[in-house]
C-alpha cells in the first residue's frame, strides 16, 4: 500500500471514529473554551486583587512591597550610573543566552539566529509530522522534542533569573578594593569613580563585577606593560583609538574623572601596590 493510500485509510478511519464517539463543536468545544476563557480571566483578575491589596505602599513615589511584588517604588533617577537593567521574566531565557554568546561576533546568534531557527522548525512541525496519530505515547520524535524544548526554556529561564549581576555596593566596595590590592589611598576618587559609573557592567575588579563582551579583568591592569595612568586615560577617552570598537567613549567624563580613573587603574597591580 503507498503513502497516499495509507493517508486515505487513516483518514476514513478517523471520519468513522469522528462519527462513532466524537461530539459536535457546539455546544462542547464552545463550552469548554468559554470555561477555560472564565478560569484564565478569574486567575489574572486574582493575581492582580493579591499583588494590589497586600502592599503597604499607599501612592506613586513611595515603596510598598505585597506578595506578588513591588506596587510603588521610588522615582526613577535618570542620572544614575549604577542601575544594572534587567528584562522581564519572561525574557531572562534570551537574557541568559547572551550571557552564553557574549562575545561581539556570536551575540547575533544568540539573540536572532538560535530564537529563529526554533521559531521555524515549530511553524514547519505540522508540514513534517503528517500522521493522524495523536496519542503522546505513539508519537515519541515530538513528545521529545517537546521535553527538550519545555526543559531548556526552564533552564535557560531559572539560569537568567539568578545570574549575578555587577555588585550594586558602589563607593562601599573602595574600601576593601584598597585594602585587598595595596592601594595607595590618593587613588580612592578614582576607585569610587570606577564604582559607580558603569565599568563593573562589564569588567571584574578583585571579584566584583560582571564580564561581558569579551571585557578583560583589571586587577592587575597596571602591572601589564605599557598600560600607565598616560596610556590608560587616552583608552578609556576614546577606545576606538587602540581598535576597540565594542567599549563606548567615556570622554564625557572630563579629564579630571578621567585622570582618577586612569590613576586608579594604573596602581592596580594585583596586590603588588
Amino acid at each position: 500500500m503507498s503513502a497516499v493510500d495509507e493517508r486515505r485509510a487513516q483518514h476514513t478511519r478517523y471520519k468513522e471514529d469522528v462519527e462513532r464517539e466524537g461530539h459536535p463543536f457546539f455546544p462542547y468545544a464552545m463550552f469548554h473554551d468559554t470555561v477555560m476563557s472564565l478560569v484564565v480571566v478569574s486567575v489574572i483578575v486574582g493575581l492582580a486583587c493579591i499583588w494590589f491589596f497586600t502592599g503597604d505602599g499607599d501612592k506613586p513615589g513611595e515603596e510598598g512591597t505585597g506578595w506578588l511584588g513591588v506596587i510603588y517604588e521610588e522615582k526613577a533617577d535618570p542620572a544614575t550610573t549604577s542601575f544594572t537593567p534587567r528584562p522581564d521574566w519572561y525574557f531572562y531565557f534570551l537574557f541568559y543566552l547572551l550571557r552564553i554568546f557574549k562575545w561581539p561576533d556570536s551575540v547575533i546568534l544568540g539573540t536572532v539566529g538560535i530564537p529563529t531557527i526554533a521559531l521555524i522548525l515549530l511553524l514547519a512541525l505540522p508540514f513534517l509530522d503528517r500522521r493522524m496519530e495523536r496519542r503522546p505515547l505513539h508519537r515519541p520524535v515530538a513528545m521529545v522534542a517537546f521535553v527538550l524544548t519545555v526543559i531548556a526554556m526552564g533552564v535557560l529561564t531559572y539560569k537568567g533569573a539568578t545570574a549575578q549581576e555587577a555588585s550594586s555596593g558602589g563607593a562601599a566596595l573602595v574600601d576593601q578594593w584598597i585594602a585587598d590590592n595595596n592601594l595607595p589611598e590618593d587613588v580612592r576618587p578614582g576607585a569610587e569613580l570606577f564604582a559607580t559609573s558603569g565599568c563593573l557592567n562589564c569588567h571584574v575588579f578583585s571579584g566584583d563585577g560582571a564580564s561581558n563582551l569579551g571585557a578583560p579583568e583589571l586587577t592587575d591592569i597596571g602591572a601589564q606593560e605599557g598600560k600607565d595612568a598616560d596610556y590608560l586615560q587616552r583608552y578609556i577617552a576614546d577606545p576606538s583609538e587602540f581598535g576597540n570598537t565594542v567599549m563606548p567613549r567615556f570622554a564625557s567624563l572630563g579629564e579630571q574623572n578621567l585622570s582618577a580613573l586612569a590613576e586608579f587603574l594604573a596602581a592596580s597591580k594585583g596586590g603588588g601596590g
